[in-house]
């Protein structure tokens, strides 16, 4: 089934247009701030969401079937003062020029936002509160600096919600939901502290309810408008039906498979709205919209090839919107890329397989449209069916980095893990990169980015950083000192001990200042719990409330440097440290010979224990020294070894490493081998991840591969792949994503990129157009092994 004309124009504009800024909704939040100032800080958010509803332009634009749109372009980036002006008002006058996520903003733009919009925001924002509350020696580490990162929890909202379609959305809409509230409200009395908070609440959610009906409406009449005057009697038709679908959704709950899809569009819409989120996750779309496409084959209403066209028109939706952010969280989060996870196939709740047409579609779509979101999961069991996994092979085989390949079992085992009801764990979608995740929690499953380079570092270097000679870590002494490995490793514990207790630090104080200052009245009321609590999800409302996650970056890099330390020094005595400090002083500049010799030591990534448990170790003392912490809510923190682009920003502040890595290269990301490093076999790539314990890390692990375009070709190719992932899922790990495109291609995308738009690869968790990374994060790419056999 081939794209439709009216999709491949929507994909055009999509393709061809930069990412505008709007000020729309940076003006009407502020002065809705000043005219409610004394309200409880909930509806006084509620009502500037309200405000937004009612001004924004309600835009359909030409071939549209699911509308809707957060400013006056069809890819706009709003504006979130409320969490961090300064960023903005510091950067701005590049945005056009910056080398990762530019926008196009005009001068005009800038003037208004300097004289109107930042002076209400002064002293007033996020950012602000955050950086005159967080200890200046985690600061030190924290504030934009490599070593720890959560600038994405001070600087923007957290997102990270995987709204309930299933339980609450669906089956009340919002109407339903404000009745609720306010039956709710009406039983309390302000009585006491806890029943006022609820009141305020409650009056939040009816005020969020109204705002995103009366927005509806609005689209409702704007189809109408156009309607009137359209002479094509087809579009016209379209039009008509884009009326009445918006008169009754989100208000109601959908009817109809069209219905369901804007039903979908208008909840991430309200999303965006409100904060302007990360991770506003699709869940398990495949399992709660499949009633409706049923349905509607069954009386005719529609078939497959309408609902392939509605699906890739919701595809291109969530792809138009952009997260706007600083330069430094585009380091991390490299490509416009917004982590709207959908997660398709898997088990159902009674642990039946799930797949059904639509997990087809979903698929198809992903390959037709070749947008970068949504964020495309498959969940794989031994039971699920050879025609869903050939499927997904197939796909893997079109290059496009799509979908990420999830082990059901290992993700069950996690949510498991964290105290989830076994029905509840079994129901897991993805959220973001590749977390397990399930529609009831309160997560921040992105909270810190942890440089475990950077603690090998101040290890072997006094506490010091290697680059700018100063203390960053906590004192040690010097590395000639160290009489046998064991000491080396334990120095290396030490410092990362350091880093996790002061990201734990950054951490609990976001938590505490978004609890005061940015509830989320309306990602509240698409939750289950929150209405049942009387609690804003900032205020742990949210069925379930999963501590917040630490990325660990680098393992495999680390793995490699100690285990260089452990040969070349302790066993096989070719070096001493203090010649190998020299060394990477010098950044292997004079000692060619030394670092032939590191660089031949065994790596991680190719089945050899030596290295693997290594990697194995220091993942379990990072899991078991983690947990010792508690969030605001009493909730143990949790681990990932996810990747996002953070593996080369965090390389740029680490020196030479022993491993022979040079300074100032990225690390390596997730679970997976240092660029290059891995000279075997993808299946021993495979062995060497799988060793790691991925049931312990809650937050994902994550596994990248690249193969020669020949490898998946044929369908012997392809079903070889199948078995291997089945194979490798079979031994415990979670994840495995695959890059398919060939260094020649991409090569030629760096040369001549207005040939090669739509190209995606997958660049950690997540995949986005090739041409819409920086040279430094392409080359990255472009350096992992393209491996040429199984």
């Amino acid at each position: 089934m081939s794209i439709s004309e009216r999709t491949e124009r929507i994909r055009q504009e999509y393709l061809n247009n930069k990412p505008s800024i709007s000020c729309l909704r940076a003006e009407i939040w502020t002065k809705s701030h000043k005219e409610t100032e004394g309200e409880p800080i909930c509806i006084r958010r509620a009502k500037a969401f309200a405000e937004a509803c009612d001004q924004l332009p309600a835009l359909i634009f030409p071939d549209e079937l699911i509308v809707g749109t957060a400013g006056e372009f069809r890819r706009t980036a709003i504006l979130t003062p409320e969490f961090s002006w300064m960023w903005v008002d510091k950067e701005m006058d590049a945005f056009d020029k910056r080398p990762q996520d530019p926008y196009v903003i005009t001068e005009e733009q800038r003037k208004f936002l300097r004289e109107e919009v930042w002076p209400y925001w002064k002293g007033n924002s996020l950012e602000e509160a955050f950086l005159k509350r967080v200890p200046g020696e985690t600061a030190k580490l924290l504030v934009d600096t490599g070593i720890l990162d959560n600038d994405s929890k001070w600087r923007q909202a957290v997102g990270e919600i995987t709204p309930d379609y299933q339980d609450v959305l669906f089956p009340k809409g919002f109407g339903k939901i404000r009745e609720e509230a306010k039956i709710r409200r009406e039983a309390l009395k302000a009585d006491s502290i806890s029943n006022i908070e609820k009141i305020e609440f409650y009056e939040s959610v009816i005020v969020t309810c109204d705002g995103i009906m009366r927005l509806a409406s609005r689209y409702s009449d704007a189809a109408k408008s156009l309607a009137a005057c359209e002479k094509d009697e087809g579009r016209k038709e379209e039009l008509l039906a884009i009326a009445r679908i918006c008169s009754r959704v989100p208000a109601d709950p959908p009817n109809t498979f069209h219905e369901a899809c804007q039903f979908v569009w208008f909840v991430q819409l309200g999303g965006i709205i409100s904060e302007n989120p990360l991770a506003l996750n699709l869940g398990r779309f495949d399992q709660y919209m499949y009633p409706f496409y049923e349905a509607d084959v069954k009386t005719g209403r529609l078939d497959r090839k309408k609902a392939q066209e509605l699906v890739e028109c919701l595809w291109l939706k969530l792809s138009e919107w952009v997260w706007t952010i600083s330069s430094n969280t585009a380091n991390y989060f490299a490509g416009y890329n917004q982590f709207q996870n959908l997660t398709v196939g898997g088990r159902k709740r009674d642990g039946s397989d799930g797949t059904n047409e639509l997990s087809y579609i979903c698929l198809k779509a992903t390959e037709s449209v070749k947008t970068h979101q949504p964020g495309l999961s498959v969940r794989i069991h031994p039971d699920s069916p050879d025609e869903f996994l050939m499927a997904v092979a197939e796909l893997v085989s079109k290059g496009l980095g799509f979908p990420a390949i999830h082990s059901d079992r290992a993700g069950y085992e996690m949510l498991l893990q964290m105290g989830y009801d076994p029905e509840d764990a079994r129901d897991w979608s993805n959220c973001g990169c590749v977390v397990p995740h399930f529609r009831k929690t309160g997560e921040w499953t992105s909270a810190v980015n942890v440089n475990f380079g950077a603690a090998l570092e101040y290890a072997l270097n006094q506490g010091k950083s290697r680059l700018s000679g100063k203390p960053m870590g906590l004192p040690e002494k010097p590395i000639e000192e160290f009489a046998h490995f064991e000491e080396v490793k334990e120095a290396f514990f030490r410092q990362l001990s350091n880093l996790i207790e002061h990201a734990v630090i950054g951490t609990v104080v976001a938590q505490k200042i978004h609890m005061e200052m940015v509830p989320r009245p309306f990602l509240s009321a698409c939750v289950d719990g929150c209405l049942e609590k009387g609690a804003d999800l900032s205020k742990g409302g949210a069925n379930y409330n999963i501590g917040p996650v630490l990325t660990g970056i680098g393992l495999g890099v680390v793995a490699n440097s100690l285990a260089a330390i452990k040969k070349l020094v302790f066993e096989d005595k070719i070096t001493s440290l203090g010649e190998l400090n020299l060394a990477l002083d010098k950044n292997w500049e004079g000692f060619e010979e030394l670092r032939k010799q590191a660089l031949g030591v065994p790596k991680y990534g190719n089945d050899d224990d030596y290295v693997d448990s290594l990697a194995r170790e220091i993942s379990d003392f990072y899991f078991r020294e983690t947990r010792k912490y508690k969030d605001v809510f009493g909730s143990s923190f949790n681990t990932a070894f996810m990747g996002i682009s953070n593996y080369v920003p965090t390389g740029k502040i680490v020196g030479a490493l022993p491993c022979g890595r040079r300074a100032r290269e990225p690390l390596s990301e997730g679970v997976s081998p240092f660029a290059g490093s891995d000279v075997s076999t993808p299946l021993a790539v495979m062995r060497s991840a799988a060793k790691v314990n991925h049931d312990l890390h809650s937050g994902g692990t994550l596994l990248n591969l690249r193969l020669n375009k020949s490898l998946v070709d044929t369908p012997r190719g392809r079903r070889n792949l199948a078995a291997m992932i089945q194979a490798f899922f079979s031994l415990g790990a979670f994840h495995v994503q695959f890059n398919t495109v060939s260094t020649e291609v991409l090569r030629k995308a760096q040369a001549h990129p207005e040939q090669y738009r739509d190209l995606l690869v997958r660049v950690a968790g997540y995949s986005t157009q090739f041409v819409n990374l920086s040279r430094e994060m392409q080359d990255a790419i472009i350096a992992r092994t393209e491996h040429g056999s199984y």
